[in-house]
């Protein structure tokens, strides 16, 4: 297939954006692929920050970023992503270039635990509060489930109302494939 899927596309969006040095978020760290790629965009000079609430995505992404020897670039914090302004140190506000959320549940973990879009909106509208100009936020959205239905249908509402003079919204998905395939809204940042 010559087209991209959903993750390679997403992946190569956040090439664009990140340069080793810059600082990145993984917004749902799920089992730490995201963390992982993000911290070989930023390398050794940049920095990445990690939001989970759940102990199992926090463990497995330490895990992974240890095994790849990122330690030292990353942070994880075991707290929603609502909470991406509060944590993230002054003095890289203004800075990130990329951030990346998968929303749904943990891939194999407790499908009961989801993302909700009042969390999800406000760690938008923070990430574009404090992104550097063109930084580009990528949402990846499961709504094969009641909830991820809710939150896609109101974070598209939202997107659409982003004055574009502030930021471009993308969509992309393959509008012909069964059982709610994922797709991808990404936000650069004017």
């Amino acid at each position: 297939m010559k087209l991209d899927g959903v993750l390679p596309f997403a992946r190569m969006l956040l090439e664009k954006a990140v340069n080793p040095g810059d600082i990145a978020v993984d917004a749902t760290l799920g089992n730490g692929h995201d963390t992982l790629f993000l911290a070989k965009l930023v390398g050794d000079t940049g920095f990445v920050y990690g939001f989970d609430i759940q102990e199992e995505a926090i463990l497995s992404t330490k895990k992974r970023i240890a095994e790849q020897s990122f330690t030292d670039c990353v942070t994880l914090f075991h707290k929603g992503h609502e909470h991406i302004l509060s944590s993230i140190p002054v003095d890289h506000h203004g800075k990130i270039k990329g951030a990346i959320f998968n929303l749904g549940y943990l891939p194999g973990g407790d499908k009961t635990i989801v993302t909700v879009p009042e969390t999800t909106i406000s760690a938008i509208q923070q990430l574009l509060d404090i992104m550097a100009q063109e930084g580009i936020i990528v949402l990846v959205v499961y709504h094969g489930h009641d909830e991820g239905k809710l939150e896609r249908d109101a974070l598209l509402q939202y997107v659409k109302e982003l004055d574009q003079k502030e930021a471009h919204v993308l969509q992309y998905q393959f509008i012909n494939q069964k059982n709610n395939p994922p797709f991808i809204v990404a936000i650069e940042k004017r």
